[in-house]
């Protein structure tokens, strides 16, 4: 029996650090803090009144690229904030360094397709923060090739579903991973952890994400950064299984049994390789051993722009 995969985009990131966009002085540091990406956000974490300044400290920082990608959140599309902010992105300099757009309080794919009429070109990443977006997941997943990956934004999840406890938005949780995998997008990230002295809380959540299937996460101040790097890249446990596994499939290729009474088979070799490879994330597949990084990149397209 066969089994049939979706191949998925590799070059996924691992950290994304958010930053308000009014403090451009914050922005600085959040570029030295060591994340994949930095996250510059017109949206929650700027008021009313510092919008305008916000998007002029944006427009200015992009005018030169950055040293490690950076994304903008915009307001909703549903906010007359959103056109000021397309607006002020769509100048040259800042479409030739902007490394993509995250649109919040995505539920329908016609967003997306608006999103690409507006600022065409740009990598998109939309946030699913309501139960109509979740149930419209592969949707807007498959809205159009411009996207590049789906998220949870689990805050205003929770508000809309009315769920009182972590557990209850496990359901949507793996929706989202379902969507992305079917949609051959990279895994998503997880939300953020918004209590930024919890970093015992942090990595238990990490853990219990990845068990999900999701890759990575958000993060909202650096130091939270190392808990997600630990939780996420392969344990050395997890890359002497994979050695094994795939050392046995490579001599023996095929169906069979380990010595250890292991049943092993193609299927039994990806699912050892994929944690490990920590789901295409250039920096784990970099820190393999021989035998399972060249396992991983045989298997593995590169995404376009990564």
């Amino acid at each position: 029996m066969t089994t049939q995969t979706t191949q998925v985009r590799t070059g996924a990131q691992l950290t994304w650090l958010y930053v308000p966009g009014d403090r451009p002085e914050v922005v600085a540091k959040a570029l030295a803090a060591g994340a994949d990406v930095v996250v510059v956000d017109l949206e929650d974490a700027v008021a009313p009144d510092r919008k305008e300044y916000a998007r002029a400290a944006t427009a200015e920082l992009l005018t030169e690229r950055p040293p490690v990608p950076v994304h903008v959140r915009v307001n909703a599309l549903d906010d007359p904030e959103s056109i000021a902010d397309l607006h002020a992105l769509r100048t040259p300099a800042a479409l030739g360094t902007l490394a993509g757009l995250r649109l919040p309080k995505v539920s329908s794919p016609a967003e997306i397709l608006r999103t690409t009429e507006l600022v065409p070109g740009l990598p998109l990443y939309a946030l699913l923060e309501s139960a109509l977006a979740v149930e419209h997941a592969f949707a807007i997943a498959t809205a159009h090739p411009a996207l590049h990956g789906i998220a949870l934004g689990e805050a205003d999840l929770r508000a809309d579903l009315g769920v009182r406890s972590d557990a209850g938005l496990d359901w949507p949780r793996s929706r989202v991973v379902v969507a992305a995998r079917a949609a051959g997008l990279a895994p998503p990230p997880q939300s953020v952890h918004p209590d930024v002295r919890d970093l015992a809380g942090l990595a238990a959540s990490c853990a219990h994400g990845r068990d999900l299937g999701f890759f990575g996460r958000a993060a909202i101040h650096p130091r939270q950064l190392p808990v997600i790097e630990a939780a996420y890249l392969p344990t050395p446990e997890e890359i002497e299984t994979a050695e094994t596994i795939l050392g046995a499939a490579a001599g023996h290729p095929g169906a069979q049994a380990l010595p250890d009474g292991r049943f092993i088979d193609t299927a039994a070799a990806a699912g050892a390789v994929a944690p490990v490879a920590a789901r295409a994330s250039s920096r784990a597949v970099a820190a393999l051993p021989g035998v399972t990084r060249a396992w991983w990149n045989r298997r593995s397209p590169t995404q376009p722009g990564n």
